[in-house]
């Protein structure tokens, strides 16, 4: 019985074209659509049924770390449908599971509208390509996307150490070898350690949690590899300031250093519902050029906003520049962008000045901690 069940909650996920499926005790499965989370028309969930579903997809090496530590992920493939990553966990003592959809198919850089310096990057010899934003903002499509256009233009070897693997690439022009942490290597930094006698081209940092998968990211793009790693940070300064706090104080400097040499670009995103339906990306870009490698240098990260104005020429952007752009190509509603946006004033000001400010909800604006003016002060 649970096996048919979740099979056919996997399939309903699929045909609606959902992203997570939420399934906890007390409530119906529930789908995240379009970045909104709708119930199916099933029975509530007891606390029995969780745990059926959970045992139907559960390998079990994950049942017993649950067990023991009461939660656990791992990723699993649906026929040729697609995959899923699952975090299974424990909460006032029942079992709930989030299961996310990992398309099948690799986009293009034109689908998911990734800038195009991108690809030129990708070729890069050696550097640090880091990929930042929230959680669920599309950060393994675009790192999949990148590694597919690599494994199919150009021959290198491709090593990634994920948590747990997401997209499954095959060999096409490169090598490509993917593992697993938990099951093909007990950490991140282990795997680092490991990879660089693995004579790689090219390196993908899953998850860069701690200063010592960190510091080796940083050193094997030192020592001749492209490293492509994700942090959940938001905006590209914040980025740059998030690496070098993450080392004492005494070994700062000489982050600076490393890193001005080694970073080669900052693409940092944020995922937003599309008019009339699906979702689309916005970036934030950063290409690290001379000018920008010396702010790193000599701690003046704080005016890395002004030198991604400025650098339009070699393809960057600020994020409130592009969700501006998507905004005014009817791709966005007005709320969305005031929410997700690093300076709702500014971009209060921007839609008062397009007489458009009446298309965002007064909720927007409360919400960015905005006062909606009343009539009376716009008259004066």
């Amino acid at each position: 019985m649970a096996t048919l069940h979740i099979d056919r909650i996997l399939e309903t996920c699929i045909k609606r074209g959902g992203a997570d499926i939420h399934l906890s005790v007390g409530r119906p499965p529930v789908l995240r659509l379009h970045g909104h989370l709708r119930s199916l028309e099933t029975k509530v969930l007891e606390p029995e049924d969780t745990v059926a579903l959970m045992k139907a997809i559960t390998p079990d090496r994950n049942q017993q770390e649950l067990q023991e530590e009461g939660g656990t992920d791992f990723g699993f493939a649906f026929g040729d449908a697609g995959r899923f990553r699952v975090s299974v966990f424990k909460q006032k003592g029942n079992v709930s599971l989030v299961l996310r959809l990992i398309p099948s198919r690799f986009l293009s850089f034109d689908e998911i509208g990734l800038p195009r310096i991108c690809k030129a990057l990708c070729s890069r010899p050696r550097g640090l390509f880091l990929v930042t934003g929230p959680t669920g903002s599309g950060k393994t499509t675009s790192l999949a996307t990148m590694l597919n256009y690599i494994n199919t233009e150009m021959d290198k070897h491709i090593v990634t150490v994920e948590d747990p693997i997401e997209y499954y690439h095959s060999h096409k022009k490169s090598i490509i070898n993917q593992r697993e942490v938990g099951n093909d290597v007990p950490s991140f930094s282990e795997a680092l350690r490991r990879a660089l006698r693995q004579d790689p081209d090219v390196i993908l940092v899953g998850e860069m949690r701690d200063l010592e998968t960190i510091e080796s990211a940083i050193r094997a793009a030192e020592t001749g590899h492209l490293v492509f790693g994700t942090l959940h940070t938001t905006g590209c300064q914040g980025t740059v300031n998030r690496i070098i706090d993450a080392f004492p104080h005494e070994q700062q400097e000489q982050i600076r250093v490393q890193l001005s040499t080694s970073l080669i670009a900052v693409l940092s995103q944020a995922l937003m519902p599309r008019i009339p339906s699906g979702m689309c990306a916005a970036y934030e870009f950063l290409v690290v050029t001379p000018a920008i490698a010396n702010l790193i240098r000599e701690n003046k990260t704080f005016r890395i906003d002004s030198a991604i104005q400025t650098g339009k020429k070699y393809g960057m952007q600020l994020l409130d520049d592009h969700l501006w752009s998507l905004y005014e190509r009817g791709l966005i509603t007005a709320d969305d962008m005031l929410e997700r946006c690093r300076q709702p004033g500014d971009m209060q000001e921007k839609l008062e000045k397009a007489g458009k400010l009446h298309e965002a909800g007064e909720a927007a604006l409360l919400g960015s901690g905005i006062q909606p003016q009343d009539e009376g002060d716009e008259a004066k």
